[in-house]
């Protein structure tokens, strides 16, 4: 990577410039934040405050021209910011991400922590399955949240498969995970019966609600792992109805919903009769975001 030397008073010109771009285009500030860290390395606190003198030299990763030409297509293409520098930050990591990937989202961070606090310790040493891996961010998260445990990641897009393989390598944990390319648990049939815990950030999005979305979404991401059928429950369903097949008994299931889908979820779950300790969990937020549950000893 060539990096490009520039002014503390040229980072905050071009900051500030930045600033004014996205409130023409109604696109968040701290956006402008999150791009400068993830080019020029600087932490949050630092680019709030303005704290780095103006005589200081800092090293970026992209010219401020081109910046200023991405930055341009973020307000106007509504572009997201993500997939105009290919990464995003989860967790405490970075992530290689492209329009064949959801951008992982702050609100899914919590999904690790419900997993670790969730299981036994002899559970956190077992296998660990995340069903449809996209970037491969909950899988990294587990690998580096359960040290002795067997990651196996699954994703049905090979193109997604490729960039959760890479992150896995930057992250320097592709020997604990095995990645796997098919539909839910369909390449996963010697696992039957052995899994500790099933994790999910499964199609959610009812179908007539995908295009309405925001555009950087509507627009960029990939329809494919956002659309969860008429009611936004099909993949959720498979889920329910074919996890309790390869789950240890007391194994977790835990997913990532939809605010608002919580109680069909737990409905979903109690009617299949194989599930007990269903729990509803909100995000940082206070919204219902995942659904817990463990399969019946």
């Amino acid at each position: 990577m060539n990096l490009v030397i520039i002014t503390g008073r040229e980072l905050w010109t071009w900051r500030r410039w930045a600033i004014g771009i996205a409130t023409t285009n109604n696109v968040n500030q701290r956006e402008v934040d999150w791009l400068l860290k993830s080019v020029a390395n600087l932490d949050s606190l630092t680019l709030r405050l303005e704290s780095i003198a103006e005589d200081r030299s800092i090293e970026i990763s992209i010219p401020l021209d081109r910046l200023s030409e991405l930055w341009i297509d973020r307000g106007e293409q509504r572009k997201p910011v993500q997939y105009l520098v290919g990464t995003a930050f989860w967790r405490d990591f970075e992530l290689v991400v492209s329009s064949a990937v959801l951008i992982p989202r702050p609100e899914t961070e919590s999904i690790i922590d419900i997993a670790l606090a969730g299981s036994t310790r002899i559970q956190q040493q077992g296998i660990w399955v995340d069903l449809g891996t996209g970037s491969g961010a909950i899988a990294i998260g587990l690998a580096k949240t359960l040290p002795m445990a067997e990651i196996f990641a699954v994703d049905t897009s090979a193109e997604a498969l490729n960039i959760a393989e890479a992150n896995a390598t930057r992250l320097n944990v592709l020997s604990r995970i095995n990645f796997s390319h098919g539909s839910w648990w369909s390449s996963l049939v010697t696992l039957k019966g052995k899994v500790s815990g099933m994790i999910s950030n499964p199609p959610y999005i009812p179908s007539t609600e995908v295009l309405r979305l925001e555009p950087e979404v509507a627009n960029y991401e990939p329809h494919l792992a956002l659309d969860g059928g008429l009611d936004g429950l099909d993949a959720i369903r498979i889920l329910v109805d074919t996890a309790p097949e390869y789950l240890q008994p007391e194994g977790i299931w835990l997913i990532e919903m939809m605010a608002g889908q919580g109680g069909a979820v737990v409905e979903l779950l109690e009617q299949q009769g194989n599930y007990t300790d269903i729990e509803i969990i909100d995000d940082l937020a206070g919204l219902e975001r995942f659904v817990l549950a463990r399969l019946r000893a």
